[in-house]
């Protein structure tokens, strides 16, 4: 059910690593911020990164951003949302961490924890990852994760992994 009386604050991931990913990743922003009653409040820049888990070593490394919006839109409205863009950008969920057109994952909302059948709140491994970490921090650097603290804070953790923010 659309909440219309004040908006949501959400922190979406965008990833992609095929077909122009640099492109993939601002027309994935250009959705996020045509969503209905959603407004894109922030988006970092972008950044390339290294794959990770099984089969990383064969993929393309990626490019990442981190959006905040402000939306009516429920948390799991949301994230149908989020999956309706990933299919129509050509994602195919084949395995996991395979490569892929885009992806968008829903990391935060409104500070809140779900953890349901089909959305878990905040996003289990954000505070793992220095894609998702760095971004968020550039555009939320006082932001803290519910049960992690502040985002910042995980930036030490995450200092090892390959990642460069993309000029232009």
């Amino acid at each position: 059910m659309t909440d219309t009386h004040r908006p949501h604050r959400a922190f979406v991931a965008l990833g992609a690593n095929l077909d122009e990913p640099a492109a993939q990743v601002k027309a994935a922003a250009a959705a996020l911020a045509a969503l209905p009653g959603s407004r894109l409040l922030r988006l970092s820049s972008l950044y390339r990164s290294a794959p990770v888990g099984v089969g990383a070593e064969a993929q393309p490394d990626y490019v990442n951003a981190v959006a905040e919006l402000a939306t009516g839109l429920g948390a799991h409205e949301l994230l149908a949302e989020l999956f309706a863009i990933e299919q129509r950008f050509g994602r195919r969920r084949s395995t996991r961490n395979a490569a892929r057109t885009l992806d968008l994952d829903l990391l935060l909302f409104d500070g809140q924890c779900i953890d349901d059948a089909v959305l878990t709140l905040p996003h289990p491994r954000l505070h793992l990852r220095a894609f998702v970490v760095q971004p968020l921090v550039e555009i939320a650097p006082e932001l803290s994760i519910p049960r992690r603290g502040l985002a910042a804070a995980w930036l030490p953790a995450v200092a090892s992994q390959r990642i460069e923010r993309m000029r232009g």
